[in-house]
């Protein structure tokens, strides 16, 4: 589980107490959460027509509660009557669960349709009723009847976006940030004197990225009011399945994690040392602070010292998909005046309840449109291999010839092709986990030892790529006119040399390749050739463009007679959608790549202009 999430609420839990009792006492059972040993069963259930194999339904002991993937809209009575997170507020226990198991429901429904992160919103459907988080978060918070339109264009973003909901308390597009963000929270609602609670939620993947860290140090220096609660689901390394299956979790967390253990015993002894100490001088309470290290290394074991030694106040382990215990915990955590940071460890299985989820080597983390009934992927066939596999199989081949290459990826072998890599040079491929700042110093790190280090990171998860040094190439001859493009936008660049073609203007189309440092012989070329040059780049002000606008200034190359024209995205955020949207509302589709080139050509007749631009339907 690698998502975050943060959410602010002045009536968490959901669930209202019913027993009037507003204090925490320390010596409670619920300052102890042992994982129950009873486990969750999903089993098919047989329909007494054993011929009508169109519907297949699931089975979750815990609540005797049949759940329908059948692939028809489910039916879901509760859910249809909640809008908003209030109208839990009164919802018995059983409601909750049952409230869960329609979420999920609603979710494969939802899910098979238009892809997306399914087994992640699965695990949480019972934590989501306590809280809420991820898909069942916007279906809980009155957007229910738009979750079809979800990472479509114009449609739900895949994320929580605060100019979506009053209940996204923050944006996030990638993990790790909401313990940072919870805290920023947290300590704003003290200096605005408030007294709403605030609760951040993070994943074990999310836990491998040093921010998580950072944050959870200063939580613990700042020592204000501030709910964690960490998922683990024991999936660190996902998605990061390897060529031949699941790949074990990464780094040493997730045995730390399963190390951890919480102790009665030593929380009564703990809180019984607080209640006196509070009484007394400051000595008293250096020394009891050094009993309750002590305590700590002999009774609860060294893995709890990993968020006690931080300065947070640890609980758990606690079952994930049992709603009573979840509301139990949050109620009195709820209840203590001043615990400080609180990390409340739960354990869930990602994809819980759908069957094909729970026994796909990925989990089914992030799926396009699939059959609910079988959970078979609709995936698109393409005629040629993806730049990915291309990507992946020339590095493998260099690999093959120079023993110095390595890889390096940051969870996602999969997504960057590198599990090909890893199946075969196990020993020269790196999964980090998700920390891209680790992955990049860490690159550099055997580049100074004379290694070779390749690092495959998501553009959009890195914010800034570090390019090797090469050079450019030209792709396509042309005398008039030179096209140079930096990244996949050159595809564009090639269309639109064929229009252009069309018209009889001769096109040069160069790919850039590389941003920094510069391929001055190949800018100086195309500059002194041709009579106009358009550079194009899936990039904002700043970028390959500039540098090249720098070049051509300072060699004097935008003295004569070169037209010259930067294409580059709007400087102001475009919202989600599908890529061929996205670039058109950028400008920087072919068609706009020819009517650039239109407009600076000098045509002297206006009418043979217009006659052009109508030609390539602009």
């Amino acid at each position: 589980m690698a998502a975050s999430v943060v959410i602010k609420s002045s009536f968490l839990p959901w669930v209202h107490s019913q027993d009037g009792h507003s204090s925490f006492s320390p010596l409670a059972k619920t300052t102890t959460f042992l994982l129950p040993n009873k486990k969750q069963k999903v089993r098919a259930a047989q329909d007494n027509n054993a011929s009508d194999e169109s519907n297949i339904l699931r089975r979750i002991d815990h609540n005797q509660t049949t759940l329908n993937f059948s692939g028809d809209k489910p039916f879901t009575p509760l859910l249809d009557t909640i809008n908003y997170p209030i109208h839990m507020k009164n919802l018995s226990i059983e409601e909750l669960e049952q409230l869960a198991d329609e979420l999920r429901e609603d979710i494969v429904y939802t899910v098979s349709k238009t892809g997306g992160h399914l087994s992640s919103s699965l695990g949480v459907a019972e934590l989501t009723v306590s809280l809420h988080h991820a898909y069942p978060h916007k279906i809980l918070t009155g957007r229910r009847s738009r979750m079809p339109t979800i990472r479509q264009t114009c449609g739900l973003a895949g994320f929580p976006k605060r100019d979506e909901s009053v209940h996204d308390a923050f944006g996030v597009g990638h993990s790790s940030t909401s313990i940072s963000a919870g805290l920023g929270m947290a300590v704003g609602r003290d200096l605005l004197g408030k007294s709403n609670h605030v609760v951040a939620v993070i994943g074990d993947g999310a836990m491998t990225a040093g921010q998580a860290y950072e944050a959870m140090n200063n939580a613990g220096y700042v020592d204000t009011n501030l709910i964690i609660i960490l998922n683990d689901n024991a999936q660190v390394s996902l998605p990061t399945a390897t060529v031949d299956g699941p790949a074990p979790p990464v780094g040493a967390l997730s045995r730390a994690l399963t190390r951890l253990q919480s102790s009665r015993k030593f929380r009564q002894l703990r809180e019984a040392a607080k209640g006196v100490t509070k009484q007394m001088g400051s000595q008293t309470h250096e020394i009891a602070a050094r009993v309750d290290t002590y305590m700590r290394g002999i009774v609860s074991g060294s893995g709890s010292s990993l968020f006690e030694e931080l300065g947070l106040y640890y609980i758990g382990p606690v079952d994930g998909h049992n709603v009573e215990d979840l509301v139990h915990i949050l109620k009195k955590v709820k209840a203590m005046p001043a615990p400080g940071p609180v990390l409340i460890h739960i354990i869930t299985e990602k994809g819980k309840g759908y069957s094909p989820a729970e026994t796909a080597a990925d989990k089914m983390h992030g799926v396009v449109k699939f059959d609910p009934m079988s959970g078979k992927q609709m995936k698109t066939k393409t005629k040629t291999h993806s730049y990915t596999q291309y990507f992946a199989e020339s590095l493998i081949a260099e690999a093959e010839r120079d023993e110095k290459i390595v890889a390096i990826h940051a969870a996602m072998g999969g997504g960057t092709g590198l599990n090909l890599f890893q199946k075969q040079f196990p020993d020269r491929c790196f999964d980090v986990g998700i920390a891209e700042q680790h992955a990049v110093t860490f690159a550099a790190g055997l580049a100074t030892e004379g290694i070779k280090p390749f690092c495959a990171i998501y553009s959009s998860f890195l914010q800034r790529g570090y390019d090797q040094v090469g050079r450019g190439r030209v792709l396509i001859e042309g005398s008039r006119v030179a096209i140079l493009g930096y990244g996949t936008v050159v595809q564009n660049c090639l269309a639109a040399a064929q229009l252009l073609q069309v018209l009889g203007i001769s096109t040069t189309v160069a790919d850039a390749r590389f941003c920094k440092p510069l391929d001055g012989k190949l800018i100086r070329q195309l500059a002194q050739e041709h009579e106009v040059l358009i550079t194009v780049e899936e990039g904002s002000i700043g970028g390959f463009c500039s540098h090249v606008s720098h070049f051509l200034g300072l060699n004097g190359l935008l003295d004569g007679s070169l037209k010259w024209r930067a294409m580059i995205l709007p400087d102001r955020y475009i919202d989600h959608g599908a890529q061929g949207d996205q670039i058109e509302e950028a400008g920087l589709t072919s068609k706009h790549i020819a009517a650039t080139v239109l407009s600076l050509i000098g045509k002297t007749n206006e009418m043979e202009r217009w006659s052009l631009l109508h030609h390539i339907n602009l």
